[in-house]
């Protein structure tokens, strides 16, 4: 770290951190009965990672959506969180009709198809146009569909 003249001000140049990849790896799901979960993933063709037990307070079941690099999991004892309606993950497909009629087909309860109307939501860059489903799942969980048209320039690295 070292101080840079600028205008006869004198600037602090701040290090740079190093850039890392971060990924995100699991998003845990409070659920109240594990093994109606287990059987609500299963049927959606998502891939069981995990299903372990340790005594009869922990059980931790794991479950990756077809094509995600995150997966999600339940259980009993993994955390603090109370079961109950979870909000704001959203799942991204590369048709959203074709999608919304295969979870429809395999007992997803699922909103018609709609365009956001309202503010950009966060995860939207300026010109992007997504259309949405909404999806209830066991424990009244409220998990939202897109697919997007364009996508965010990557910061430059």
């Amino acid at each position: 770290m070292g101080n840079t003249q600028v205008r006869g001000q004198t600037a602090i140049e701040i290090p740079r951190a190093r850039r890392v990849d971060i990924k995100l790896e699991v998003v845990d799901i409070p659920v109240s009965d594990v093994d109606r979960a287990k059987r609500f993933y299963g049927n959606l063709s998502c891939r069981l990672d995990a299903d372990f037990a340790a005594g009869d307070q922990f059980r931790v079941v794991r479950f990756t959506p077809p094509g995600s690099p995150c997966s999600i999991i339940f259980g009993q004892g993994i955390t603090s969180a109370v079961p109950g309606p979870a909000q704001g993950v959203y799942l991204l497909v590369s048709d959203i009709e074709a999608a919304g009629a295969e979870l429809v087909d395999r007992g997803v309860d699922a909103s018609e198809l709609f365009h956001h109307a309202g503010k950009p939501l966060p995860s939207w860059a300026p010109g992007q146009h997504k259309v949405l489903i909404e999806l209830v799942i066991p424990e009244h969980h409220t998990f939202t569909g897109q697919t997007v048209t364009c996508t965010a320039p990557r910061p430059a690295k």
